[in-house]
């Protein structure tokens, strides 16, 4: 079979022609799935704050990440990804529902002015489930990019569900990621987990900025060592098999479940942190 773009009637021309040639499919241009703020809005970064897996505390690390970039004189924001899981808003202590303008919605914001948009902020009732197929969850993630007012943030942390699937790569599709950080515990299993979190940031191209192990280890009241409840720690290994730098190790505190249950993480000491702070303030666009 002969090329079109071989044969004496190809004027180089692919808008006028509808034939499916090499010629067509080589200038063709991967799809894009990239969603757009509404007019008006910026947000000069994003940051992913991701896991293989759930309960090894994303979600705090998303509120104390903000909460330190906020305190440091940046207007912080987080989006709630985990539609299913929401807990961003009990954290920050946001009791109201979201209101809006009839054409966006207006993200809450936190006592410190961290702006936050989450799932729960729009249900009647908080403690309904939601109960949605993954196409509609990872399309409400992508509206809440898309529809809400974000008023010039500096930084948006984006809280995500736990694993490699929709909800992941829509944001990593449709979002402008700069990096994400890599929450992990100490236990062997989350060496793997750790892998596919890092592998699929490598797929979709998007940068590493280093892993934060929760749940380290616990301080004894008594005579202050650092008990590691959860057996040794695996992490600076894994960090050196990725070429990946371990921006903190965040013991058990007690404190911060007090502050997540009153609402008030914002008080919280972000201070172990501070790596993690000043790396995604550096980081370059």
């Amino acid at each position: 079979m002969t090329d079109k773009k071989d044969s004496p009637e190809c004027t180089h021309d692919c808008s006028t022609c509808g034939e499916s040639c090499s010629s067509r499919n080589s200038n063709s241009k991967p799809e894009d799935f990239r969603a757009y703020l509404r007019e008006g809005c910026t947000v000069k970064k994003v940051i992913g704050v991701v896991s293989g897996k759930g309960g090894v505390g994303k979600s705090l690390v998303s509120a104390l990440l903000a909460s330190g970039l906020q305190k440091k004189g940046l207007k912080a924001a987080v989006l709630d990804a985990d539609i299913t899981g929401p807990s961003i808003p009990k954290v920050f202590g946001i009791n109201t529902r979201a209101e809006g303008n009839g054409e966006a919605i207006y993200p809450a914001k936190s006592n410190n002015g961290v702006q936050i948009m989450s799932i729960n902020l729009l249900l009647e009732d908080v403690n309904a489930p939601v109960v949605w197929r993954g196409p509609i969850i990872a399309g409400a993630v992508k509206q809440f990019w898309t529809d809400v007012l974000w008023e010039d943030v500096d930084v948006m942390v984006v809280d995500m569900p736990p694993g490699t699937g929709d909800v992941p790569l829509t944001v990593f599709q449709s979002l402008p990621v700069d990096g994400i950080i890599v929450v992990s515990s100490p236990q062997d299993l989350v060496s793997m987990i750790v892998k596919k979190a890092v592998n699929m940031a490598a797929m979709m191209e998007i940068p590493v900025l280093g892993i934060v192990e929760n749940m380290s280890y616990i301080t004894c009241p008594d005579c202050g060592k650092k008990i590691e409840v959860f057996g040794a720690s695996h992490v600076d290994e894994i960090a050196k098999e990725h070429g990946l730098e371990v921006l903190a190790k965040l013991p058990i505190n007690p404190e911060f479940a007090t502050l997540c249950d009153a609402g008030k993480i914002e008080d919280a000491d972000v201070s172990q942190l501070d790596v993690a702070i000043e790396k995604v303030i550096n980081l370059k666009k």
